[in-house]
This record gives C-alpha cells, structure tokens and sequence, in this order.
C-alpha cells in the first residue's frame, strides 16, 4: 500500500469525484425532464445518457491531451529555473540511448529484446495518452452526438450524425473550452515552480535552491 499510495490515493479521489459527478448529473437531468414534462429516469439509466457520458468524456479528453502533449513537448523545449524542464544545456540521462542497456539488471523486456519492440517501447508513454485522448475524443463526439439529439428531438428538429455534430460548433465549443484550460493550468505551473516551492514535494525544487537552477 505504502508502495502505491499515491496512485491508490489518486484514482480513489478520481472515483469519489466521478460518483459525485454521476449523483449531481441525474438530480440535474431530471429537474430538466421535469421543466419540460418529460419522464425522469432512475440513476443506472442515466450513467448511459448522452448528458452523462459527453461531461465525462470531454474532460477526459482534455486531460490526455494535455498529459500526451507535455510529455513530448518537455522532450524538445526547455524552461530554465523550472523542475518540469530538462537543463537547458547538456544532455540527460532520459536523453541516452537504451540500446547500451541491454544487459542492465532489471532492464525492461523491450530494451533487452530490441528492435520493434524497443522502438514501441521508447515513445510508449506518449503513445499511450495521445491514444487515450483519441478515444475519449471519439467517445465525446458519439455521447455529445446523443444528448444533442435528444434536444433535437425535444424540440420537434431532426436528428443528426455523429459526423455533423463533431464538426458542428457546439462539440468544438466544448472541446476548445477544456484543451485551453488544460494548457494554461501547465503553463503556470511549469513557470511558477521556477520562483515558488513546495517542501516535499517532486514537482518542486528544494526550497534552497535558487530561482535559475532546474
């Protein structure tokens, strides 16, 4: 427990959050099916509403994105003074080839096993949320496309594709909301932890250390 505490306490946050998003959402959706004398729907068929799964869905798309993005932008781009960055100058040991790793001890399977494998394995982690950001995009787009039907609907208009809808404003809207938020939320905290610090903690520098130094 000890060992995984901050991932256990992280995603176990991550669930309470959700739940209380889940019990808010359906007293919410039902207070509008009520204003417009529409039948209101009990909790379990209201997790596969479209009102459900478009306010997770592109919240997870942002946060993805935003995690993908910085991963390889911190590969490439530099902020002196700041823990989140890589030295300006000279290079690191993230920076080193695995390919003279090989026979390390502990090693992972991919760098000793070389070639595809350790080519996926080098970009894996990027890889990873730029995928996750594609599929909570997609499923923004498919849940988005539903709720807005059901407005549709409710208004006596027509229907219309998932396609329309994921290039209509409206998911745009939605999405560019979130995507700016995420970046200025990055932004400050890369440059606020050149100048501020925080006791304890791996996302800052010791409080001793000057301003200048990574």
């Amino acid at each position: 427990m000890r060992d995984n505490s901050l991932t256990i306490m992280a995603m176990g946050i991550f669930v309470v959050f959700l739940v209380g998003q889940s019990l808010v959402g359906h007293a919410t959706y039902n207070a509008d099916q009520r204003e417009h004398g529409d039948p209101t729907v009990g909790y379990v068929s209201y997790l596969g509403t479209g009102h459900f799964g478009e306010t997770v869905f592109e919240n997870w798309e942002s946060e993805f994105l935003q995690m993908g993005a910085y991963v390889l932008l911190t590969v490439w781009l530099r902020q002196r003074g700041s823990p989140e960055s890589k030295s300006v100058t000279g290079p690191e040991d993230v920076d080193e080839a695995p390919e003279g790793h090989a026979s390390d001890p502990g090693a992972p399977w991919p760098v000793r096993r070389g070639g595809i494998p350790l080519w996926l394995y080098r970009n894996s982690l990027s890889s990873a949320f730029m995928a996750l950001f594609a599929l909570s995009w997609l499923a923004h787009g498919f849940t988005g496309a539903n709720e807005f039907n059901e407005e549709q609907v409710a208004h006596g208009d027509r229907p219309v594709s998932v396609v329309t809808y994921m290039t209509g404003p409206r998911f745009w809207n939605e999405s560019l909301q979130n995507w700016q938020s995420e970046f200025l939320a990055v932004g400050t905290l890369v440059l606020l932890s050149v100048y501020l610090r925080q006791q304890g903690s791996p996302e800052s520098k010791p409080v001793h250390a000057p301003h200048h130094e990574g």
